[in-house]
């Protein structure tokens, strides 16, 4: 059935994407000239551009446990009620409407080529990866807090070096892609000003390893997520591994009409959902499935209109 164009352009995912393109935008802050604003969010975003409006309130939680930049050690209550208050009021769906990375990894979702097909099974096992990477920076973190405070970090600061300060950002695709790539390309600008372009580019033979481990980490997972969509987010991401868990007490949900949808007969809904949740196996009423970013696609998808949002 053909669909006009006033009808395509009410759909979610036409505004989803003016949405994305304009936080990305806004994040950055460049054509706005703004300066930083005291506001945390769930988002995987840097820390390390000069422009930034708005925070990442994972990477602030590392930050602050870890007394970054001289400041004392603190429990960090302004990034945990980030947390808290945007889990329950809207769920997960700033992953879907306003993760910068997450907008990139849709961007890339766009390459046309044959998609991996990965099987439930090994689905469900790969999304407790992002819950053992949460596991193990909190530990990081809280460990060196508490050996802080005790006077005694000395060594272990010396053990872990620069991953004490924030270890799951240090090696964030987010920061490889939005700060230190892009700081690269203006210092190799710069210098190219003042000196010859092979002697800066022989200079760059002499690069950190750690800086080749996050150029291979970030082109990894951008390269994954054409093969597979959104699979940052269902496997590696903490932000969405803590989103996860308050997505289950979130006001938002989506509901199934029983009357309207065909099930089994259609299963349209199923196949457009890049998190691949079990959408037919939920319950009719309310669902929030832990790992619904409610990007709607879904709702989109269903020609009976038998899916629509539930709030509260």
């Amino acid at each position: 059935m053909r669909i006009g164009i006033k009808q395509r352009l009410l759909k979610f995912n036409t505004p989803r994407r003016i949405v994305q393109f304009l936080s990305f935008i806004f994040f950055s802050a460049v054509v706005f000239n703004l300066g930083a604003l005291p506001i945390l969010l769930p988002v995987l975003w840097t820390w390390g551009l000069p422009q930034n409006t708005f925070g990442d309130a994972f990477t602030a939680i590392q930050f602050t446990l870890s007394g970054w930049n001289d400041f004392p050690v603190a429990f960090p209550w302004l990034a945990v009620t980030s947390f808290l208050l945007v889990g329950i009021l809207i769920g997960k769906s700033m992953c879907g409407w306003i993760c910068p990375f997450g907008f990139i990894q849709d961007l890339i979702g766009f390459i046309k080529r044959k998609k991996l097909v990965v099987s439930p099974r090994t689905q469900e096992n790969m999304i407790y990866i992002k819950y053992f990477v949460l596991g193990i920076t909190l530990f990081i973190s809280v460990t060196f807090s508490a050996t802080k405070l005790a006077g005694t970090s000395g060594s272990y600061e010396r053990a872990l070096g620069i991953f004490t300060k924030a270890p799951f950002t240090t090696l964030s695709p987010a920061e490889s892609l939005f700060a230190t790539l892009p700081k690269m390309v203006l210092g190799f600008r710069n210098a190219t000003a003042e000196r010859p372009v092979l002697e800066v580019l022989a200079g760059f033979t002499g690069l950190p390893p750690l800086f080749w481990v996050q150029m291979f980490i970030m082109l990894s997972i951008l390269v994954f997520a054409a093969l597979v969509p959104r699979s940052f987010c269902k496997c590696l991401c903490p932000h969405g591994a803590i989103m996860a868990m308050m997505n289950r007490f979130s006001f938002i949900g989506l509901r199934r009409d029983p009357v309207k949808c065909a099930k089994a007969a259609c299963r349209q809904c199923v196949e457009v959902c890049p998190m691949d949740i079990r959408i037919l196996d939920l319950p009719w009423e309310k669902f929030s499935d832990p790992e619904c970013i409610y990007c709607l696609k879904c709702v989109d998808a269903c020609e009976h209109s038998a899916i629509k949002l539930k709030y509260p």
